[in-house]
């Protein structure tokens, strides 16, 4: 009867149509996760789990694996079949009766319903294995970023505690000789000292207040700097940092570590050039054609009455030899394998420059706490007794004062350096600053 095929075709609908309503409501109901909220005091190590939740970069990056993953996903899908339903022969003109009757079912019209598949040859399990190879290097790339964020963090953060530091220099250089100025006027009512040399005293106070004010800008938007880092919608500058250039420097001497076998780069390099090597085998088995199969039933009223069949079909390989997509996937390859060279230089050329860049910083920042920063303190608080009690002059004092500023603020940055040297060595070795570094130091590997 007619009314078989006609339902079939309707029963069908609604499958597709239920199916589509399913799947928008479950994308629907997919929501990311909140971002993490930032305290106003913050630690280095809290910074950084922050910016690993919050990182706007990071969450491209998080999505790029998300992608890979439903590439994956897609490559495992079978190609849906393909359903037809077809009457013909319909003459709108007259009545189609047969010997049956004249019932919808019965007239001489053609009803075909046909199921059909598309079956490919070669192409499925490569397909396959480059997805899973490109869900392997967008893990790994993610790794990365976080192994490179790790340390662009650490970076902020130094830079903010580096200029708070310098900002904290120049108020207490600017105290310290608001105090002189005070016993000036002494010495100046006594005839010790002259007017401008009050004077000068003064301005050399003035300046250095204006130099922190300054620095304390800087300050602000370095803080600024490193809250668009964590993920801040509104920096402000606002919060405090609870770590200092001193204790982030005092990290153990003479760790010594190994040189990673599989840092993250490289192996999303690697998984790069295995997803080339497949994607070059699906290009090649494009040149084989795909079979497509179809069973069909047809109702012809009167004779026969139903009966079956089948069909199946290719594409014939005579025009097209998939020779464009052949070359495309060879170049990729050669792009993939001459980046993950690259990269395996550019793991050598890490290691090596945060190498040279540790000790050399270690070694400066030694030689300021031991012997240089000691020696200025030494000489401006002798100058400064001595002026008290006119036995120096006021350029000793101003010379003494400024030469202790300019070595406080390079012990500051010398700090500062050898910190951003240990986090990039730390980095270089696919290492965690500060925390695996303080684990480090009391072995070494």
């Amino acid at each position: 009867m007619l009314r078989t095929p006609v339902s079939l075709a309707v029963f069908v609908w609604f499958i597709c149509a239920g199916q589509l309503a399913s799947g928008g409501s479950q994308s629907g109901a997919s929501t990311g996760a909140l971002p993490m909220g930032i305290p106003s005091r913050l630690s280095l190590s809290a910074a950084q789990e922050i910016a690993f939740a919050n990182n706007f970069d990071l969450v491209a990056v998080q999505a790029n694996v998300d992608l890979a993953v439903a590439t994956k996903i897609a490559a495992y899908e079978w190609p849906n079949p393909n359903f037809t339903f077809s009457p013909t022969k319909i003459d709108i003109h007259q009545r189609q009766g047969t010997s049956l009757g004249n019932s919808w079912a019965d007239r001489t019209y053609d009803t075909i319903v046909a199921v059909s598949e598309l079956f490919e040859i070669g192409k499925r399990s490569r397909r396959q294995a480059s997805a899973r190879a490109g869900v392997e290097a967008a893990r790994a790339q993610l790794e990365d970023a976080h192994r490179t964020l790790d340390l662009g963090v650490t970076k902020a953060y130094l830079a903010a505690l580096l200029a708070e530091a310098n900002a904290t220099v120049l108020n207490d250089s600017a105290k310290a000789l608001r105090k002189e100025a005070t016993i000036a006027k002494t010495r100046l009512n006594a005839g010790d000292l002259s007017d401008s040399d009050q004077a000068q005293i003064e301005i050399n106070a003035d300046q250095l207040d204006l130099n922190a004010k300054s620095a304390e800008s800087t300050a602000i938007q370095a803080r600024i700097q490193l809250e668009v880092l964590l993920g801040d919608r509104h920096p402000d500058g606002k919060i405090e940092l609870t770590e200092s250039l001193e204790s982030l420097a005092n990290i153990p001497s003479g760790i010594v570590f190994t040189v990673p076998e599989n840092r993250p780069d490289v192996v999303a390099a690697e998984a790069a050039v295995r997803k080339a090597d497949y994607d070059i085998a699906l290009a090649k088995a494009g040149r084989i054609p795909d079979l497509t199969f179809q069973t069909q039933y047809e109702r012809n009223p009167p004779d026969p009455l139903n009966s079956v069949g089948f069909s199946f079909g290719f594409p014939l390989p005579v025009l097209n030899h998939n020779d464009g997509a052949i070359q495309s996937a060879l170049a990729s390859r050669e792009i993939a394998v001459s980046q993950l060279d690259k990269t395996r230089q550019g793991v050598i050329s890490d290691i090596t420059t945060a190498e040279a860049a540790y000790q050399e910083a270690r070694a400066r920042l030694s030689r300021y706490e031991t012997t240089v920063r000691p020696a200025a303190r030494k000489v401006r608080d002798a100058v400064t007794f001595a002026f008290d009690r006119g036995g120096a002059s006021l350029l000793d004092l101003l010379e003494a004062q400024r030469s202790d500023n300019d070595i406080r603020a390079a012990t500051e940055q010398a700090e500062a350096d050898c910190v951003t040297a240990t986090a990039a060595l730390a980095a270089a070795y696919d290492r965690r600053f500060p925390a695996e570094m303080k684990k480090e130091g009391s072995t070494k590997k």
